[in-house]
């Protein structure tokens, strides 16, 4: 790992069901990090693959997904993915990012 990667902070997303429209934009972009279920709703998936369908369920954003989840977060029309840091939980892209 390189330095400028241990310095950059680890990020991890989640999606809010309630405002998801279902387009499956974000399991288009990243399938190994999101997933629509049966309730044609989006959700995240784990690093070993299983949907995380608990309300707020987070998973880590792997760093070479790290332009997929991006993107998929501004393409969405729902508005509802959510990429913050760990460290201090802000919103580095997304409907509350600054």
């Amino acid at each position: 790992m390189t330095a400028q990667e241990e310095a950059r902070p680890e990020l991890e997303v989640w999606i809010d069901q309630d405002l998801c429209t279902g387009d499956g934009i974000c399991a288009q972009y990243a399938p190994e990090v999101f997933e629509l279920d049966i309730d044609g709703l989006a959700y995240v998936k784990s690093a070993d693959d299983e949907l995380l369908q608990d309300k707020g369920a987070t998973t880590p954003v792997p760093l070479p997904l790290l332009d997929d989840v991006r993107d998929s977060a501004k393409e969405c029309p729902g508005d509802c993915i959510h990429v913050r840091r760990v460290t201090d939980q802000v919103e580095v892209y997304g409907p509350d990012a600054e």
